[in-house]
């Protein structure tokens, strides 16, 4: 197939970087980043053409604009490429053409950069670095250079994206092996760090980011108040969350989910109160038995009504509440495993409402 990389242009620059568009093939059908096609943010055509009314712009126009820039001389740059130096003058006039911008100043003693020119160099070497590191994590998965993934989740939380993730990883990647961990949101900052798990399934953005990791919101859930069944707000379809004020809360503990409270804490605060914390326990399986105990009540992801409840039940709650979910993971694995396995659940991901 005759590949090449279509970068969509705004007409005018107007001093800003051009943003680069969904890949391309020359035939117009879209390379989506896929499980199934790791290698689909990046095709190259080697062929030599100009540019075209179709705002064909090829990796190698890239390529020519950087060595021309970096050594501010057209003959020295087409040495280094191994071009004549008419056809380097002609393909980046051809990309300035196209962009609607002037990259550089030429005159008979120098060429200089124009100040779009030095934005777009920053982002032309971006563009060319992200190229060669896709192939490369290509290449290695391919000589099955990978190790395994290593991946932790919370157990009680049963994620619905996990499952899928694995299905679609598994049917991209069938010979990296892949390991779980039950651990809890605390648990797995510690081992994102320690380099024991690569990718982590765990709560809120803002405590996994004060953990010093990198995170990605993947989606929300409906928070509702867990309650014993024999509770007279129990009799109604929705709480509103003031009435609860008077009411004692079951947490979680700060050390298996680090930012529980604070969230807890913010959240009744909207409502027009502070809550009124009985204890903090470390699962939300010993939360759902204390509040079916009788001891207090809860706010939890509705996806925990999945875990066994007797004694308990669920309500919605008004105004409604949010739970964040985030997959986390530290910023200097290397491992391509783990990069692929990003792009796959951020595939598959919901919108975060």
């Amino acid at each position: 197939m005759n590949n090449s990389i279509r970068l969509t242009t705004r007409p005018s620059f107007n001093g800003s970087t051009p943003r680069l568009a969904q890949n391309h093939c020359t035939n117009g059908s879209a390379l989506p980043v896929s499980a199934a096609n790791p290698a689909s943010r990046f095709c190259d055509d080697l062929a030599f053409k100009p540019l075209t009314a179709h705002r064909l712009i090829e990796l190698r126009h890239l390529r020519y604009f950087v060595a021309t820039a970096e050594a501010l001389n057209f003959t020295r740059a087409a040495e280094k490429l191994h071009l004549s130096q008419p056809a380097l003058t002609r393909q980046v006039k051809d990309l300035e053409s196209e962009l609607g911008v002037r990259l550089l100043d030429r005159t008979k003693q120098r060429v200089n950069l124009t100040i779009e020119g030095r934005a777009f160099l920053a982002d032309a070497k971006r563009v060319l670095a992200l190229s060669e590191e896709i192939v490369e994590s290509v290449r290695q998965l391919s000589r099955k250079e990978v190790s395994a993934l290593n991946v932790g989740y919370v157990a009680d939380f049963l994620y619905d994206l996990l499952p899928a993730t694995l299905t679609s990883f598994q049917e991209a990647f069938p010979t990296v092996p892949v390991n779980l961990f039950d651990m809890s949101c605390g648990t797995q900052f510690l081992a994102l760090r320690d380099g024991k798990i690569d990718l982590g399934f765990v709560g809120l953005g803002e405590a996994v980011e004060e953990a010093g990791l990198r995170f990605r919101s993947i989606t929300s859930y409906n928070t509702v108040v867990a309650m014993p069944k024999q509770m007279p707000l129990a009799r109604r379809r929705t709480i509103n969350l003031k009435d609860l004020e008077s009411m004692f809360f079951i947490g979680m503990s700060e050390v298996s989910y680090p930012g529980y409270r604070r969230w807890l804490t913010e959240t009744c605060r909207r409502a027009g109160f502070a809550p009124r914390v009985l204890e903090d326990l470390e699962t939300q399986r010993r939360i759902i038995q204390s509040v079916g105990a009788g001891l207090g009540l809860a706010l939890v992801p509705d996806q925990v009504k999945k875990v066994p409840h007797d004694n308990v039940v669920f309500r919605p709650l008004a105004p409604k509440v949010m739970t964040e979910s985030c997959i986390a993971w530290k910023a200097d694995n290397p491992s391509v495993a783990m990069r692929a396995c990003i792009d796959i659940v951020e595939e598959l991901a919901k919108p975060v409402l």
